[in-house]
């Protein structure tokens, strides 16, 4: 089995001797702006994984979101999760796709989780490539107790604070924000990780305009244990963007949808747009 660690050796100890990324997030450095001098090991990366025929359907709809954003919308950019190399491969790919490619994929601000950063160091370098807001995520608060971890609580909460004020700076100045829905890679195997997370629905009522993306075919497969063992395979890959969607309007109809079915307000109903917003990504990826 081939990982990221025994076929890109030489690539991390260059990148593990540029990096500068913080491996301690605090409520003062959640913005973490893009190494550009890491980027280029990623695309190298992802050229010697890609098979011929990978590329960008929908190119169009994502330079529509892309010019909303530069007129001064808001938008956000909601990708299917597989592995750690998502945002590599789409920026990738849309680098090439067209004339302002480049410009649209420098544009792209992720919301990550603290793992990312704070795990294992080398993981935080490659992570460094991408400008990203760094959270913590819900799914860390539902191994916290309460009363033990109150600590912990109060830095997470502080932080999470600070990453949504750098949300509100970032969104309309020309950025497409990225966020997972499902918050977490996909595991073969464990449903509940192709489950929307309920802050889907806060980020959908707090823009204006997305698109969704489809990811075709895998170059990196979730292993158990650290993340730089994950295994690498050779792929044919294909990103495909949805039409523009209006956020309220989509946010509205599924809420009204949920009424019809007597889902209560609240949680519930949050969920049930986070669970719309998987169902869609869902039937692209069998469409595309």
């Amino acid at each position: 089995m081939n990982t990221l660690t025994s076929t890109f050796g030489a690539y991390i100890k260059e990148v593990s001797s540029l990096s500068r990324s913080s491996t301690l997030i605090t409520s003062e450095n959640v913005f973490q702006e893009a190494a550009k001098e890491i980027r280029p090991y990623l695309d190298k990366m992802v050229e010697e994984l890609i098979l011929p025929g990978s590329g960008v359907d929908g190119y169009e709809n994502l330079k529509e979101l892309y010019d909303l954003a530069k007129s001064g919308k808001s938008c956000l950019l909601l990708p299917e999760h597989y592995s750690n190399m998502d945002l590599s491969l789409l920026t990738y790919l849309v680098d090439r796709a067209g004339e302002e490619g480049e410009e649209i994929s420098n544009s792209i601000i992720a919301i990550a989780g603290m793992k990312l950063n704070e795990d294992n160091p080398v993981v935080s370098a490659f992570a460094s490539a991408y400008s990203r807001i760094v959270i913590c995520p819900s799914r860390s608060f539902q191994t916290l107790d309460p009363e033990k971890d109150k600590a912990e609580i109060l830095r997470a909460n502080t932080i999470n604070r600070s990453a949504m004020k750098a949300v509100i700076r970032c969104k309309y100045k020309g950025h497409l924000i990225l966020i997972f829905p499902s918050g977490t890679r996909y595991r073969p195997g464990d449903p509940s990780t192709k489950r929307g997370v309920r802050e889907t629905d806060s980020y959908i009522r707090s823009f204006d305009y997305m698109c969704l993306a489809a990811i075709k075919g895998q170059v990196l497969h979730v292993r158990p244990g650290d993340m730089m063992d994950d295994e690498v395979t050779h792929d044919k890959v294909r990103i495909s963007f949805s039409p523009v969607i209006n956020c309220t309007e989509f946010r509205d109809r599924v809420r009204a949808e949920a009424e019809e079915r007597g889902v209560p307000d609240g949680d519930e109903k949050k969920q049930a747009v986070a669970d719309a917003i998987m169902e869609e990504l869902e039937r692209m990826h069998h469409d595309s």
